[in-house]
């Protein structure tokens, strides 16, 4: 069995990005990935504007006699263009506003005592008090976004602030899953003696799809090896990659294995790592008519177990940072805490355990209290996984490593 680092490593090495790329709608670019850097066509702030309601001045006339009664030349909102200011004058101006040339402060307005139209400094600024200079956020023809970036909400704002209309991104990342397991029945159904119903498909589906992914879902196939290989087949024809969920086991009815052999080639099947060690990865051939869903003849697979707790933390530390890369991103490990365990865990396991736990409002960590693969609810109750090495017994007070679900699921 492959160490969780050695396995990591195989899946990251063979991933590259995708190479189809399209321009779209900025307000419709949410949680994509940049393929081609965003760069500024222009300083922002654009010209030197105002932090303040308040004043602007001349700060030598200040200096000149002293005197700290002035005129109000003129009122400058945000969005109006100024005079140039008259030597030994104010301007009204509001924050944000363009600091009428010649003006080198702001006095706010709690600084200030008015009477008609003149003003009485409370406060002798300094040069630049109070003045947002032009091109202190960006400067013109410097890069706001690389390629590789995933946009959030700011960076879509940050790009729209330099007037950008549509950003060049790359396509989705297009994935077919099924599901293998004669006992498996969806909601709704009635359920028979011996069936469960399929939670992962559910979890699988919404963890593709937060990650932006173009789902194919095959649903259920039937624990049958030609059932399996058919469906092979068809996935791998315009996808990058096919994700299955349960008979990647060792038993008679697990046919995911043997179909992706015969279908392809597997290069692991197995972690030491607890939840999750049936975990295979490999390709699929694709026909050559249809090669053109990636630079390539063969379609990624990967495989999880089919335990609802062992297929979602496979899906996290493995499935996520691979479907990253293929999307074009540059960075996908996830930021680890170290944090205090507030709990004993005395047996250790040989293999690496990945075990729930949440923070406590003392900021150090509980674990849940059943850590078995089948206990759904531990995902649901925890913060995020602690990430134990293997044969290492927990003491309370001990530092551990702590990965929360905030990073696994961005």
């Amino acid at each position: 069995m492959l160490s969780t680092a050695e396995a990591l490593a195989t899946l990251l090495s063979a991933a590259s990005p995708i190479t189809g790329t399209e321009s779209i709608p900025t307000l419709e670019a949410l949680n994509r990935v940049l393929s081609a850097d965003v760069t500024s066509p222009l300083d922002v702030p654009p010209m030197n504007t105002s932090s303040m309601d308040g004043y602007a001045i001349r700060t030598e006339d200040l200096t000149a006699n002293g005197n700290r009664l002035l005129p109000v030349s003129q009122r400058i909102p945000a969005g109006h263009a100024p005079e140039p200011l008259k030597p030994g004058t104010a301007a009204r101006i509001f924050t944000g506003a363009t600091v009428p040339p010649g003006a080198d402060a702001i006095v706010m307005q709690e600084q200030t005592e008015t009477s008609d139209n003149e003003v009485t400094l409370l406060h002798s600024p300094a040069p630049g008090e109070w003045i947002t200079a032009q091109g202190a956020d960006i400067r013109s023809g410097s890069i706001i976004l690389p390629a590789g970036t995933r946009l959030t909400p700011q960076a879509l704002g940050l790009a729209a602030s330099v007037g950008c209309a549509e950003l060049q991104v790359r396509r989705r990342v297009k994935v077919a899953v099924f599901f293998t397991g004669d006992e498996l029945t969806m909601p709704g159904e009635p359920l028979k003696p011996g069936a469960i119903y399929n939670s992962n498909r559910f979890t699988l589906r919404g963890l593709l799809e937060k990650l932006g992914c173009d789902v194919t879902d095959y649903g259920i196939v039937p624990d049958k090896l030609d059932a399996t290989r058919a469906t092979l087949r068809e996935a791998a024809q315009a996808h990058d990659l096919i994700l299955t969920c349960g008979g990647v086991s060792v038993g008679e009815e697990d046919h995911v294995k043997p179909a992706v052999e015969a279908e392809g080639r597997l290069s692991m099947w197995q972690i030491a790592m607890k939840p999750g060690k049936p975990l295979a990865f490999g390709a699929v051939r694709r026909a050559a008519q249809q090669a053109d869903a990636a630079s390539s003849d063969e379609t990624f697979f990967i495989g999880l177990p089919g335990n609802p707790v062992s297929s979602f933390a496979t899906f996290l530390l493995f499935v996520r940072p691979f479907v990253l890369l293929l999307a074009g991103m540059r960075t996908v490990a996830p930021r680890v805490l170290s944090l205090r365990a507030d709990f004993t865990q005395k047996k250790a396991d040989r293999r690496n355990e990945f075990l729930r736990a949440r923070i406590n409002a003392a900021g150090g960590l509980d674990l849940f209290p059943n850590q078995s693969s089948a206990v759904l609810t531990s995902t649901v109750w925890g913060d995020g996984l602690i990430d134990n090495p293997p044969n290492h017994a927990i003491s309370v007070g001990e530092t551990v490593r702590f990965i929360p679900f905030s990073e696994l699921l961005n």
